[in-house]
C-alpha cells in the first residue's frame, strides 16, 4: 500500500522567537530569588515574562548568544570571622561552576547558548565597607583566573569600574561614577523611609527591603575580632554607610544598564514578580549567603556557604590545587 502525502505524520511547526524566549526565561527562572511569595513562583507568568522577553527575543532573531549581566562579586568580606582571607576561594569556583551551568541549560532550549557578564561592584563602594583596594584588585585578578583555569571564558566575563575609568585614581572613579550616574542621598533617603510605611509604591518597598539587608550585611561585616565599638555605635554607623553603599550601587547599575542595554539584568537580591531585573541564586540550593560572605561548605556533595566561624569546629578544611598562588579553600565533614 502506498502512502499518500494526507497518510504521512505531519511535522512539528518551528518555534516562533517569543515561544524559544519563554523557555529559556522559565529554565532560568527555576533559579531565581523572588521578593515575596507568589502563586507564579513555582512557574513564570505573562508579568515576570514581560520585562525580559523582548530582549532575549531580540537575541534570538540576530542569532545571538542571550547575555545578562550581574552586578557581583566585589570582593571577600574584611570580616576575617566569615571568611578565610582575601581571594576567590571555593565558594566562588563553585558559584561560577553553578552560573556556568546555567548558561549550558539555555543551550538546550538555544543553540547559541548563554553569556553572562559579572559587573563586579568592589571598587564601587570598597572604602564605604572597609575593603582594602589592594584586596579588591588581587580579588578582581583571581577571578579571572578562575574563570579561565575553569574552561568558562565562552560563558563568563567580567566588567569592573577600572574598565570604565582607566588610569584615575579610585576615588576619582567613584566621583565620576556618581557624578555620571548617581542621585541625591535625599531622594534614596526618602524612599526607604516611605518604603517603610504602608501602602507604598513597589519601588520604595524594593528601597526599603534593600536598605535593611545592606545595613544588616555591614553589621556583621564590622563585628570583627578585636574591635571595640558598642553593638549600638556599630549600628549606627552602618545605617548611614548603608545610604552610600546604595547610591553607588545604583549609580552602577544605572551605569550597567546604559553599557548594556540589550543585556536581561540579573541580581544577587530578591525581585518581585514583574521586576526589570532578575533575581538570581548563585548556587544551586537557595542561600541568602553570597560567596564573597562566606566559604563553601560541603555538604553531602552539595556546596553551601556559611561563615568561616560557624564551620571552623565542626568541620575539617579541604584545599584543592590551582595555578593561582591561594589554593581554593572549602570545609567538608570530618
Amino acid at each position: 500500500m502506498t502512502t499518500t502525502t494526507s497518510d504521512a505524520p505531519a511535522s512539528n511547526p518551528p518555534k516562533t522567537s517569543t515561544t524559544i524566549a519563554m523557555e529559556i526565561l522559565a529554565e532560568v527562572m527555576q533559579f531565581r530569588r523572588m521578593a515575596d511569595a507568589h502563586a507564579c513562583t513555582a512557574k513564570p507568568c505573562l508579568s515576570c515574562l514581560s520585562p525580559h522577553l523582548a530582549k532575549v527575543v531580540s537575541a534570538i532573531d540576530q542569532g545571538q548568544p542571550i547575555t545578562f549581566v550581574l552586578p557581583a562579586f566585589p570582593g571577600k568580606s574584611p570580616n576575617l570571622a566569615k571568611v578565610l582571607g582575601p581571594l576567590p576561594d571555593m565558594a566562588e569556583q563553585r558559584s561560577l561552576e553553578f552560573l556556568g551551568g546555567l548558561c549550558e541549560r539555555v543551550r538546550k532550549h538555544y543553540a547559541p547558548g548563554a553569556k553572562i557578564i559579572l559587573c563586579s561592584d568592589g571598587r564601587v563602594f570598597s572604602d564605604a565597607v572597609g575593603m582594602n583596594e589592594e584586596n579588591v584588585t588581587a580579588y578582581q585578578q583571581v577571578l579571572s583566573h578562575m574563570i579561565e583555569d575553569l574552561s568558562l571564558n565562552s560563558s563568563i566575563s567580567t566588567f569592573t569600574l577600572d574598565d570604565i575609568y582607566a588610569g584615575q585614581d579610585f576615588d576619582q572613579m567613584r566621583r565620576e561614577l556618581l557624578a555620571q550616574h548617581g542621585k541625591p542621598l535625599e531622594v534614596l533617603q526618602a524612599m526607604v523611609r516611605q518604603g517603610g510605611k504602608q501602602p507604598c509604591d513597589r519601588e520604595s518597598e524594593d528601597a526599603h527591603r534593600l536598605y535593611c539587608g545592606i545595613t544588616r550585611f555591614l553589621v556583621e561585616d564590622s563585628m570583627f575580632p578585636g574591635q571595640t565599638k558598642t553593638r549600638s555605635a556599630i549600628q549606627k554607623e552602618c545605617r548611614g554607610r548603608a545610604y552610600q553603599v546604595i547610591q553607588r550601587s545604583n549609580a552602577w547599575s544605572e551605569s550597567i544598564a546604559n553599557r548594556f542595554p540589550d543585556c536581561v539584568r540579573l541580581s544577587i537580591h530578591p525581585q518581585a514578580c514583574g521586576s526589570k531585573k532578575l533575581g538570581i541564586r548563585l548556587m544551586e540550593a537557595d542561600s541568602w549567603m553570597t560567596p564573597w560572605h562566606g566559604v563553601a561548605v560541603d555538604i553531602g556533595g552539595a556546596f553551601r556557604p556559611f561563615e568561616a566561624r560557624a564551620c571552623r569546629c565542626t568541620w575539617r578544611r579541604t584545599r584543592v590545587p590551582r595555578r593561582a598562588s591561594e589554593p581554593l579553600r572549602a570545609f567538608s565533614k570530618s
